[in-house]
């Protein structure tokens, strides 16, 4: 990937394929000169001027190459500086018929430009000033984003609520970062320009700060990549009916036949906002079958990795004895992780027989999965263990797990500067320490940047973006 933000490049915008329109991106100094060189009046059939009209102005006309029009297009000019990336940009909207678009960035490439790179656009933003690092990497979540909550921390990201918070704990920082550096010229003098107390009250505000930052990147992952719940139980419990239920989709095999499920299913869906990840286990019971133990030894691994499990049961096969017993074993592998309790099969004497058997477990829900009877209680109870109420959006979340292990290196180096404020260590070893912690925070927002990071973040964008 090359850092020139000069020369010109080009791009499909929009996904692959054919569809009713497409969106062809031009970026750099000759991209208006490119894009105009074949763009002709559909009055009059001559050339039209793209560097006469105004900035974000939308023209309509025609591409005609060798005398054979190529597709009536709208041609979106964006002129520098005011534009995504800084650079002229145009955008040629056409029908989106593969031959189309083929043909046009052929002619584009032909006169001059070159294609783009993965990311190439949103990097220019960056090295142009546009955007700081941690905003682009937010136009990636933003463009990935599959439910409402995650689509409003990376649009507040990408607005940079993040990136202030940071630059301004690191401008705090660096005020007296210079009063250090500035004693180490004046060691000899033995005089001291940064007030310990005042120091130390800074340093732990902002180890606070980050702390939570921190600690918001547990909430922001599951923000960014789902709520992870595990549905277990014994065989033939109706696990993979439910999991179809919830997914609207046949997409685990039922069957009367306990230990149909051998391995973990998987699939997403949003319910009110909130994007959950279901995992269908195999059931869990001693057997001597080796595939089948595999599938078990699966389920166990699953449960310890997801946020909510769902222990679904037949509601007349075992008793509340058996039930706690159950729950009991089960403990050791749960952990952490949030527990639904689900009787299954009330369709076959009734909810109110269960509901006499298992009067002890308060939180019980009871369902038919297969007369979809009290799914949406289920649903409800899902959500309300991870409310979207209750995560302020407005606020600052970490999503991106680089920048979760940079305040982290961030607030072990500060820590150290505490511990150093404590033992009253010459400023020269305070200054080494706070050096690594604007390192680090400077490298989230790309304050610090080296080129091999800049191409690890940006070749993760889809080429147009």
């Amino acid at each position: 990937m090359t850092l020139n933000t000069n020369d010109t490049i080009v791009a499909l915008a929009t996904a692959h394929g054919t569809s009713a329109i497409a969106v062809i991106r031009l970026c750099g100094n000759n991209a208006i000169s490119i894009a105009e060189k074949h763009f002709y009046s559909k009055k009059n059939n001559q050339l039209k001027s793209l560097h006469k009209i105004k900035t974000h102005t939308t023209v309509f006309g025609l591409y005609i190459h060798n005398n054979v029009i190529i597709d009536e297009v709208l041609v979106s000019v964006f002129k520098a500086p005011n534009t995504y990336t800084g650079n002229n940009i145009v955008e040629i909207s056409c029908h989106g018929s593969p031959f189309i678009i083929q043909k046009l960035i052929q002619l584009f490439l032909n006169d001059g430009a070159r294609m783009a790179n993965p990311g190439e656009f949103t990097m220019r933003a960056f090295l142009n000033g546009k955007l700081d690092l941690s905003q682009a990497e937010a136009v990636a979540d933003l463009i990935a984003s599959n439910s409402a909550v995650s689509h409003q921390v990376a649009m507040q990201q990408m607005r940079g609520g993040f990136s202030s918070k940071i630059k301004l704990l690191r401008d705090n920082l660096i005020n007296f970062a210079s009063l250090i550096e500035l004693e180490l010229d004046f060691s000899e003098e033995d005089v001291e320009f940064a007030n310990r107390d005042d120091l130390k009250k800074l340093i732990n505000t902002i180890i606070s700060i980050i702390h939570k930052l921190i600690n918001s990147f547990e909430v922001g992952n599951v923000i960014k990549n789902g709520i992870p719940v595990a549905i277990v139980g014994k065989p033939n419990a109706g696990k993979s009916t439910l999991l179809n239920i919830l997914l609207e989709d046949d997409r685990a095999i039922v069957s009367e036949i306990p230990g149909t499920t051998r391995d973990i299913i998987e699939d997403e869906i949003t319910i009110d906002g909130v994007l959950f990840r279901f995992i269908d286990t195999a059931g869990i019971r001693t057997t001597t079958d080796v595939i089948e133990q595999i599938g078990v030894n699966k389920a166990f691994d699953a449960i310890k990795k997801s946020a909510i499990v769902i222990y679904l049961f037949d509601g007349h096969e075992l008793s509340s004895g058996d039930l706690k017993l159950e729950l009991e074993l089960l403990k050791d592998h749960i952990g952490s992780s949030q527990l639904v309790v689900v009787a299954n099969k009330t369709d076959v004497e009734g909810e109110e027989t269960l509901k006499k058997e298992f009067f002890e477990f308060k939180d019980m829900i009871f369902i038919s999965a297969k007369e979809h009877k009290n799914i949406d209680v289920l649903k409800n109870k899902l959500v309300s263990l991870f409310d979207t109420r209750t995560v302020d959006t407005t606020d600052t979340i970490v999503t991106n797990a680089r920048h979760a292990n940079s305040l982290s290196k961030a607030y072990i180096a500060l820590q150290k500067v505490n511990e150093g404020l404590e033992k009253q260590i010459v400023g020269d070893i305070l200054a080494l320490d706070i050096r690594y912690a604007l390192q680090e925070l400077g490298s989230i927002t790309g304050d610090v940047h080296a080129e091999d990071l800049l191409k690890s973040i940006f070749t993760k964008f889809c080429i147009g973006k």
